[in-house]
């Protein structure tokens, strides 16, 4: 005897799902990690190097760059000498602090 199918009553994803784009992004390797560690305060990108010893250069300055163009990263530059830059979160960027540590939660429940 088949299975009846039952309708779906979950609500229809809306058109432009915001819930993708964020996961495509936060998804990239070391996204999470680096946005990890600016909730602690704002970084130059050598200390982010020494939070992260397993990222290269070239991924480290991509996945900012990328952060920056989204609006989770503000990038500012600091009138030193030798001139250095900081990154820090920006409002958004903070507001992404809740579910990450929601996340965190549950894979530690999941072992």
């Amino acid at each position: 005897m088949a299975l009846k199918l039952r309708k779906n009553r979950s609500a229809p994803l809306p058109a432009a799902c915001g819930g993708r784009k964020a996961l495509v992004l936060l998804g990239r390797a070391w996204t999470l990690a680096v946005v990890w560690k600016l909730s602690g305060g704002p970084r130059r990108f050598s200390e982010l190097r020494l939070d992260l010893p397993q990222i290269t250069p070239k991924v480290l300055t991509t996945r900012l760059r990328e952060l920056e163009a989204e609006g989770l990263v503000r990038r500012t530059e600091v009138a030193t000498s030798p001139p250095t830059v900081e990154y820090a979160l920006t409002e958004l960027g903070e507001a992404l602090m809740n579910p990450l540590e929601a996340i965190v939660a549950l894979g530690l429940r999941l072992g």
